[in-house]
């Protein structure tokens, strides 16, 4: 079902850049307790989890997976722990490799994709604690992340998993790195995110020297450049094309069997509203979507200053009203 909920953004939160830079930019929240564990992974590397601290035991558990260069200190991530700890829940935020603040130890790094971390973590969750009621929220690339890897399990979903969240996921990749790699766009966010990702590329360098063309990876102003250097010829792609082809969450939803939202802006300036995947949405009894007017890339922010988050108390609305022991 694909809603038209209402979302009234205030009257000086206008424009997609707007709405898209307040929240990095200028959205200030206290940051909620986190205990940090790091977790080894089978193929001899690590992922950081930073945790709810205080939470008790056998609460709902609700699962944060962050964008692209994201991490807990995002403003999006902070705000859904926060709205995590005035309802009792349990949070947790799952790091992509060299996301926590470390760079990790293998040569693998994270992308579009790439399912098998969130499915061992699942795994290691539910071996921990297999009764407790599971939640998930995707921003942005963990979105995407989310709903390919509902959709490969289908019917093999565990149990426990009962509900599940994408904030501004990019269903498309070819399509979002378009509309990335050209114009001010690619001035105001792709050079800032391809900076990052190069720094990790540099402190990792004698992993790649012999793999990689590193400098023509240093140089790269486009996603698709970096991906074709790099994202591509790490993860076994044929090119970049082919790892946006085979990476993009949209062919995965007719497979997903639990109950999932769906919220995108149709003026989010990383994704062409032509992208959303309505006619997937109307054709599963799982997919519900609020496709709204405005909103930008993950901003979806409201009251004074904008300090809170409409998409934020949506997902938590709606993970409440579909987590076992919990009220809608």
């Amino acid at each position: 079902m694909v809603a038209t909920p209402a979302y009234h953004p205030p009257w000086w939160y206008r424009g997609k850049h707007l709405q898209t830079l307040w929240g990095p930019l200028v959205r200030r929240l206290r940051k909620p307790a986190l205990r940090r564990e790091r977790i080894e992974t089978p193929d001899g590397d690590f992922l950081d989890l930073d945790w709810l601290a205080g939470r008790e035991p056998g609460a709902p558990l609700v699962v944060v997976l962050h964008g692209l260069e994201g991490s807990a200190r995002s403003h999006y991530v902070v705000g859904l722990l926060r709205g995590l700890e005035e309802v009792g829940w349990r949070g947790l935020v799952v790091h992509f490799r060299s996301c926590g603040g470390e760079v990790n130890r293998s040569r693998r790094l994270y992308h579009s994709g790439d399912t098998e971390d969130l499915e061992f973590m699942v795994g290691l969750l539910l071996a921990r604690d297999p009764q407790a009621p599971l939640g998930l929220v995707g921003i942005s690339l963990g979105g995407n992340v989310l709903l390919k890897w509902l959709g490969e399990l289908g019917e093999r979903i565990p149990a426990s998993v009962a509900a599940a969240v994408a904030i501004s996921t990019p269903f498309n990749l070819a399509a979002c790195a378009a509309v990335l790699d050209r114009g001010l766009n690619r001035r105001l966010y792709t050079a800032n995110f391809l900076s990052t990702m190069k720094a990790k590329l540099d402190q990792k360098a004698h992993l790649y020297r012999d793999f990689l063309d590193l400098p023509a990876a240093r140089r790269a102003k486009t996603f698709a450049e970096y991906d074709r250097l790099v994202t591509a010829p790490l993860n076994g792609f044929a090119d970049e094309r082919d790892y946006w082809t085979r990476s993009s969450s949209a062919q995965f939803l007719p497979g997903i069997r639990r109950p999932t939202l769906l919220i995108n802006a149709l003026n989010d300036p990383f994704i062409p509203a032509s992208a959303l995947p309505r006619a997937a949405v109307a054709a599963s009894r799982w997919l519900e979507a609020d496709f709204v007017e405005q909103g930008g890339h993950v901003g979806f922010l409201e009251g004074f200053g904008g300090r809170h988050s409409w998409a934020e108390n949506r997902a938590l609305a709606f993970l409440r009203c579909h987590l076992p022991a919990a009220i809608c």
